[in-house]
């Protein structure tokens, strides 16, 4: 069954950096024309979309709080979409997600988001 893979999480120290990874699984599930997703779930707050990027990588999206501390980026040839978090705050602190969005340009009000992983989750200590 076509689904992503997020892994890279773990547990660091605040000002530190992590890099996950997003990964197509699946047999014959490409990813390459998808816009990807990242979300983060907190304990106890609503699923918050993160970053974007669009299915060729020529558009980024981020909201406002991580906007010049993390970086998303792809690699088509390996089915991978990675989201690169330096300067990590104790805020930052959540399960992250990904996911294609099938139908818009991965933060879009169209948007249709499937193929949900399992989640990464990425403690950050002071």
């Amino acid at each position: 069954q076509a689904r992503m893979v997020e892994s890279g999480g773990g547990l660091v120290q605040a000002g530190n950096s992590l890099r996950l990874s997003c990964a197509a699984s699946g047999q014959t599930f490409g990813i390459s024309r998808y816009a990807i997703t990242w979300f983060r779930q907190a304990p106890g707050k609503d699923r918050e979309r993160v970053a974007a990027i669009s299915w060729d990588g020529g558009s980024k999206y981020y909201v406002k709080s991580v906007r010049d501390r993390f970086t998303v980026s792809r690699d088509n040839t390996k089915n991978t979409v990675y989201l690169q978090m330096d300067n990590l705050k104790i805020e930052d602190t959540a399960v992250y997600f990904c996911a294609a969005d099938v139908r818009g340009t991965g933060w879009s009000p169209d948007s249709r988001y499937e193929y949900w992983g399992q989640g990464t989750q990425v403690t950050v200590s002071s």
